[in-house]
């Protein structure tokens, strides 16, 4: 058990060093002073979101961005509360933006690419910006994509996603949780493999949707619809897709203040490793739980005595100090380097990996009120 926990370890490490080094070489973006030419068209999925909705198109008011280059079509996915009424009142409210209303179209098991399937025939401008109802974006969010878009000529662009917390230990274990997965995304695409995104923000131009056959061949699964479409398009166009490091473009999402709605979340969005394109991508997600599970197995045979001691708290603290320098990197980014010390995160977070992980592979999840099969 010591050598192949030791092999693995070595293995971890090699591949977070590499992603260290990596998102080194994503430098952060500039916006200059240029008169905004694109025209936007973002989507907005939601179902039953009366409570975040009010939030998010609050912040598409507050735009700093020529009204006349925005279009906004929000698509309802058989809401059962008032969250149709509250779009329906916002847009009476605010006739000087461009705003569409849609019902979904089930059309597979993905509700949230069904969502943007449909929207996608009916939009007026070639880019594409996906985001989620319980967000909020910054007011320069469309200014620094306009900016990008016009000095890079990307066709599709990854952006980062961070929590809007309260002071507690259950949300900053979310928000370390989401920095890693932050700081693996940008890494990935400083050694020019990334697989992975958040829908939450997400831009991608029409031409590139219709090249790659949307969402075609990867519907079967439930979630997906950033990180299958940008594994997609990675095999014929990985020059055109970009991360955008700027943080004013940073969208704020909300986390989870149940403890089932979370393991929930997390389970759905490892049960997308499966479906993975990318042979990276799934040698690293493997890795990974191998490394996680590897801790939590000796843990528990050096309880009964079966495992020394000295050897797992070697492998525990490589793997802690390599951990904490992809964090320090990614929380400087995204959270202005505010202080952490993510020990008591670190010791848990073996036992929350290994437990979402080998669920996803053959468990069932609920989202959004409704249950889906692996």
């Amino acid at each position: 058990m010591t050598i192949a926990l030791s092999l693995i370890l070595l293995v971890y490490v090699a591949l977070m060093v590499q992603l260290i080094l990596g998102y080194d070489k994503v430098k952060t973006f500039k916006r200059t002073a240029v008169e905004p030419k694109t025209a936007f068209s973002i989507i907005v999925p939601f179902r039953n979101e009366e409570k975040n909705l009010p939030r998010l198109l609050q912040s598409f008011s507050k735009l700093n961005y020529p009204y006349k280059l925005i279009e906004i079509v929000m698509v309802d996915d058989f809401s059962t509360d008032l969250s149709e009424r509250v779009c329906i009142k916002w847009r009476l409210d605010h006739e000087f933006l461009d705003t569409t209303l849609l019902e979904n179209l089930r059309l597979s098991n993905s509700p949230k690419k069904d969502a943007i399937g449909r929207a996608v025939p009916i939009i007026k401008h070639d880019w594409i910006i996906t985001t989620d109802a319980d967000c909020t974006v910054p007011e320069n969010w469309l200014l620094t994509l306009d900016n990008y878009i016009q000095k890079h000529q990307p066709e599709m662009i990854v952006g980062a996603v961070k929590y809007k917390t309260k002071n507690n230990w259950f949300h900053k274990f979310q928000q370390l949780d989401l920095l890693s997965l932050q700081g693996t995304t940008i890494g990935s695409f400083g050694i020019r493999k990334p697989f992975m995104c958040n829908g939450a923000n997400f831009a991608y131009t029409k031409k590139l949707f219709k090249e790659i056959g949307g969402f075609e061949g990867v519907s079967k699964n439930a979630s997906g619809d950033d990180v299958f479409l940008l594994q997609k398009a990675t095999k014929n166009h990985l020059d055109k897709i970009h991360y955008l490091k700027n943080t004013e473009s940073i969208v704020k999402t909300k986390p989870e203040n149940d403890l089932f709605d979370f393991f929930m979340q997390r389970v759905r969005w490892a049960s997308k490793t499966s479906g993975y394109q990318s042979s990276y991508a799934k040698f690293l997600a493997v890795i990974v739980l191998l490394m996680n599970l590897g801790l939590v197995i000796c843990c528990l045979l050096s309880v009964v005595g079966n495992f020394d001691w000295s050897i797992l708290l070697g492998v525990f603290s490589a793997k802690y100090l390599v951990d904490y320098w992809l964090l320090h990197k990614t929380n400087k980014y995204l959270l202005k380097g505010q202080w952490i010390l993510p020990l008591t995160t670190s010791i848990i977070y073996p036992f929350y990996s290994s437990l979402v992980g080998v669920y996803s592979l053959f468990g069932n999840f609920s989202w959004k009120g409704r249950q889906f099969s692996k």
